[in-house]
């Protein structure tokens, strides 16, 4: 329990008038004595003081919820445009597809591939009901859009954000050319950033209230994330520059530190328990698969080793190409709040800079594709919105405007114009004439719908892969150009054999895929574009050859 002083003052004869703090309006200064009965220190002593924000008035609230979610019904129209008609678009989500009926079907085998069983465990009852590949896309879809929505209305209550800029900094952040893209998958980054706009939320309350609970609140979402997506361990040494700004230590006090560490722990005791009882897994998968990946033992299928790769001009370029308001942005928030890390606790235009700004230089240390700013970009579109309501209201609210028609404009170039997918054209032309079994180079975007049509699909690798599937047999395979979007080349030679059928497939020649592989080839920015524009010459992506 806590008692608030100033209320209590306020009831006494004589007392005086609290006077409100001019130096940050957004907020209110409450001195509370936080007296709980499991706190390792007395309560006659633990005077803390508490930043907590006003309450909002109810009618500013729902004027607020009465611009947001119509902005959100725009942003879930441009992430279901068209969605039907797309395929699963790398190998992750594909493989994320089959994983799930697995689980689906009580088999935990590979529970733990990429570190992300929450993932799997959430869409298993889906997969029990329906093996359609575009009911996952849709619901992956409307997931981002979920997030999107708790992390705008987080931002609007911290800032004071008035219902038309709470509208376009949800129509600037949902029309984001990445967030649209890895929004319209199956991979693990919608329900990612749902955990990370509650990770914001839990750990801006404990700096404005610093308690245990909110540390413990905070120490929950982060396992939680760390279920779904191996990557918010990169949230950890954010969290850690955040706690030594606030500096008040709460964290590694006697009796939180050591809670902290058993929430953490729990996702990895309790979940790598039932894979063990249930399929047998042994109990260091998981720790494993976080090993692995942050020391591969092996090159990769395109001869990448390693996870550290320092290029501090991968994220700038692509920010230039295809977030374009996000740079100056950045480099402005820099600027006009960077003194607010002085402050304590953080504003929330300082608060959103770390996290930004530290996501764009950890990340430009280790390998590089778009995902790795996964969680900078709805800060950075949040600190663009910050930065524009310094503007005179009306020049504030048309620069939104033409950031989301930027964004829209990219959007058509570089995602709605490459569609449809012709991968169930290929699978009914299998069906049609007989072929029951192919093999296809790298990419298994031809799987879902092939099996729809009782065509085996063997994915192969390596030209090795692809003799041993002709001495079992195997009479034809599907040249598909997602082998060179992998960097796997061994395939190139495949290219002057003559085809059977051959059918287009623009996807395969986006930058936005190539750039999102570059992580697996290691190739830089430049190099991998130049693959991208080579490749983009072809009429043609998917060639039907038969094997000698």
């Amino acid at each position: 329990m806590s008692l608030d002083l100033p209320e209590v003052a306020q009831n006494r004869p004589g007392a005086k008038k609290r006077h409100k703090c001019p130096s940050s309006p957004p907020f209110r200064a409450d001195w509370r004595f936080g007296l709980s009965l499991n706190s390792s220190v007395p309560a006659a002593v633990s005077l803390l003081p508490v930043l907590s924000e006003p309450p909002l008035p109810a009618d500013a609230s729902a004027a607020r919820r009465r611009w947001l979610l119509p902005a959100l019904l725009v942003v879930a129209g441009l992430r279901l445009w068209r969605l039907p008609a797309a395929a699963l678009p790398d190998y992750d989500s594909v493989r994320n597809w089959q994983i799930v009926q697995e689980v689906a079907r009580f088999d935990l085998t590979h529970l733990f591939h990429h570190g992300s069983p929450t993932f799997y465990l959430l869409y298993a009852p889906v997969a029990a009901l329906t093996t359609d590949y575009r009911v996952f896309l849709v619901l992956n879809a409307l997931l981002a859009v979920a997030a999107l929505g708790l992390f705008a209305d987080w931002v609007a209550r911290a800032a004071r954000l008035p219902g038309p800029e709470t509208a376009l900094l949800t129509l600037a952040a949902g029309s984001s050319v990445f967030l649209t893209f890895s929004g319209r998958d199956f991979t693990m980054s919608s329900l990612s950033l749902l955990l990370l706009s509650l990770l914001l939320r839990a750990h801006w309350q404990r700096l404005q209230q610093p308690t245990r609970r909110n540390v413990l609140r905070t120490a929950a979402v982060l396992a939680l994330g760390l279920s779904v997506n191996y990557k918010f361990l990169l949230t950890v040494p954010i969290l850690a520059v955040l706690e030594g700004l606030q500096a008040d230590g709460l964290s590694w006090r006697a009796g939180n530190w050591w809670r902290v560490l058993l929430l953490l722990a729990a996702p990895f005791v309790l979940l790598g328990a039932l894979a063990w009882l249930v399929s047998g897994v042994p109990l260091y998968r998981w720790p494993a698969v976080y090993y692995v990946v942050m020391f591969p033992a092996a090159a990769n299928a395109a001869g990448r080793q390693g996870t550290v790769q320092v290029d501090f001009t991968y994220y700038l370029r692509y920010l230039l190409d295809f977030e374009a308001p996000l740079l100056p942005a950045l480099a402005a928030a820099l600027v006009w709040f960077g003194g607010g890390l002085r402050r304590r606790p953080l504003p929330v235009a300082a608060y959103l800079l770390v996290w930004a700004a530290c996501t764009l230089a950890g990340m430009s240390l280790l390998v590089k594709a778009p995902r790795g700013l996964l969680f900078g970009y709805l800060p950075m579109y949040a600190l663009l919105v910050l930065l524009l309501r310094r503007w005179a209201r009306p020049a504030a609210l048309l620069g939104l405007l033409l950031v989301v028609g930027y964004n829209a404009a990219q959007l058509r170039q570089h995602l709605y114009a490459r569609l449809p997918t012709h991968y169930p054209q290929v699978a009914q032309w299998l069906q049609q004439h007989g072929i029951r079994r192919v093999a296809t180079t790298v990419g298994p975007a031809l799987l879902p719908a092939a099996q729809a049509r009782g065509v085996a699909v063997e994915v192969v690798k390596t030209r090795a892969e692809l003799e041993a599937f002709r001495r079992r047999g195997g009479r034809y395979v599907l040249l598909d150009d997602y082998y060179r979007v992998a960097g796997v080349l061994a395939f190139d030679s495949l290219r002057r054999r003559p085809a059977v059928a051959a059918w287009p497939e623009s996807v395969l020649t986006s930058p936005l895929l190539y750039l999102e592989h570059s992580e697996f080839t290691g190739l830089g920015y430049q190099a991998t574009l130049q693959r991208q524009r080579q490749a983009a010459q072809d009429t043609v992506q998917l060639r039907l050859l038969r094997l000698p």
